[in-house]
């Protein structure tokens, strides 16, 4: 039997345990994996579209939706790639800036539902997130993958922005910090043609990006302490921490306050009020 997409990705489907993308493991389930219309939310499809997948009857998925479902599954990097030539695509070029989430990063964020954690790539596009994230930060789902990086929504104005709310530091490190990550990227990932892009497009855009880029700066976007102004609570200020991943391109970005305090409670109203449970609920795994 000829091996297809469809078959694979039923295959993928089955062996993952819904527990690994953080579902409860509820007495019986008949669906030893994930049912299509969970793995089609996970990785922001409709349903129908997972089904015209398995099927055969959708045969030419764009790279991005291949992306989604491989993070979405939790492939290593062999099988996306496999998933990538069975979708008749070439898989990512070897020095392109990587969007592979780790299955054992996911399987963490799926247990860390009560912070809010980032996942971004390389060039600080936002990959996956927690419940937590959304209701702090404001719901990614409904952007771009373009409008959810986080250059772009630091040196943009109005709408542009990544967030819903302001997201206040106490001094200008955020800026400085991500050109000069940005930079370091560009030595990792010099063929990267979105990067590229990104450099260019925000040199030519923002006056401020081009002069910090023209300064020279090079370095890590690392920790921070940051102030979110929420619609629903005010001022919320956290302990904002990036951790690196050895092997891997992602990093994730945390947010945490002191037990007990004021900022403590209301991240806890933000967590009931937006329906986030004690054992967190899947990050949405998106392109």
């Amino acid at each position: 039997m000829d091996e297809t997409l469809g078959r694979a990705l039923r295959r993928w489907r089955d062996r993952l345990s819904p527990v690994d993308v953080g579902r409860p493991a509820r007495p019986g389930r008949r669906a030893a994996g994930l049912r299509r219309e969970e793995l089609a939310e996970l990785a922001g499809l409709s349903v129908d579209y997972v089904v015209r997948l398995e099927q055969g009857r959708a045969t030419s998925p764009s790279a991005q939706v291949v992306a989604s479902l491989a993070r979405a599954l939790q492939l290593d990097p062999v099988e996306r790639d496999h998933a990538y030539r069975l979708a008749g695509l070439l898989p990512p070029r070897e020095g392109a800036i990587s969007t592979h989430v780790p299955a054992g990063i996911q399987r963490m964020l799926a247990r860390l539902g009560e912070f809010p954690v980032g996942v971004f790539s390389a060039d600080w596009t936002l990959l996956s997130w927690t419940p937590s994230w959304a209701a702090l930060l404001g719901d990614p789902g409904a952007r771009t993958p373009a409008e959810r990086n986080l250059v772009r929504a630091v040196f943009a104005d109005g709408p542009g922005r990544l967030t819903a709310w302001p997201v206040i530091t106490e001094d200008d490190a955020l800026t400085h910090a991500l050109v000069a990550d940005l930079r370091a990227a560009l030595v990792d990932h010099p063929r990267d043609r979105g990067l590229i892009g990104l450099i260019e497009e925000q040199r030519s855009g923002s006056a401020e990006f081009a002069r910090l880029w023209d300064e020279g700066a090079v370095g890590r976007h690392v920790s921070a302490r940051k102030t979110i102004v929420h619609p629903q609570v005010g001022e919320v200020t956290c302990d904002c921490d990036v951790l690196t991943v050895p092997g891997c391109d992602v990093r994730l970005v945390v947010y945490t306050v002191a037990a007990g305090s004021a900022d403590a409670e209301k991240l806890e109203f933000l967590r009931v009020t937006n329906g986030v449970s004690a054992g967190g609920s899947p990050p949405p795994v998106t392109t």
